[in-house]
C-alpha cells in the first residue's frame, strides 16, 4: 500500500443543541458551501418537529436516525466470473452517514412547501418508524435476508 490511510476528521458540536450528529447532518444537508443557510434550515426543522410532535427535537432527531440505520447492506463481490450480492454488517460511522443521507434525499423528494416543512415531516415520520427512509433501511435488510446464501463469500 502506497498512501497512509487518511486521518479521521472531528466535527465540533453544533452552537444550539451541543451535538456533534447534528452539525454532521448540517454539513449533508448544505449546497454550494452555505453552512449558515443549512443550519438555519434545520433548526427551523427541529422547531417544526417539536411543535408537531410535542417531544424534545433532540429525542426526536436521535430516535429518527436510529431508526434509519442498517444493520446489514448487500456488497458486490466478484467470485470466478460471476458477481454476488454479499451480505455485510455496515460500520457503526457508515451507518450513520447512510442515515442522514437517506433523510436527506427522502426529505428532498417529499411534497411539502419548504424544506424545512420536508424535513420536518421526513424526521417526524421517520422517528415513528414509518416514511420513505425507513422503508430504504428495510429494503436493504430484505436484500440482504434474501443473499444470505453467499455470507460465505464475506473477505
Amino acid at each position: 500500500m502506497r498512501k497512509r490511510r487518511a486521518e479521521k476528521r472531528f466535527v465540533k458540536p453544533d452552537p444550539k443543541y451541543n451535538e456533534v450528529i447534528v452539525t454532521k447532518f448540517v454539513n449533508y444537508m448544505m449546497l454550494d458551501g452555505k453552512k449558515s443557510t443549512s443550519r438555519t434550515l434545520i433548526y427551523d426543522a427541529l422547531d417544526l418537529v417539536e411543535k408537531k410532535t410535542k417531544k424534545p427535537a433532540m429525542e426526536v432527531f436521535k430516535k429518527a436516525i436510529s431508526n434509519v440505520q442498517p444493520l446489514v447492506e448487500v456488497r458486490s463481490r466478484r467470485v470466478g466470473g460471476a458477481t454476488y450480492q454479499v451480505p455485510m454488517e455496515v460500520r457503526p460511522e457508515r451507518r450513520i452517514a447512510l442515515a442522514l443521507r437517506w433523510i436527506r434525499n427522502y426529505s428532498r423528494s417529499r411534497s411539502e412547501k419548504t424544506m424545512a416543512a420536508k424535513l420536518a415531516g421526513e424526521l417526524a415520520a421517520a422517528a415513528a418508524g414509518e416514511g420513505s427512509s425507513v422503508k430504504k433501511k428495510e429494503d436493504t435488510h430484505r436484500m440482504a435476508e434474501a443473499n444470505k446464501a453467499f455470507a460465505h463469500f464475506k473477505w
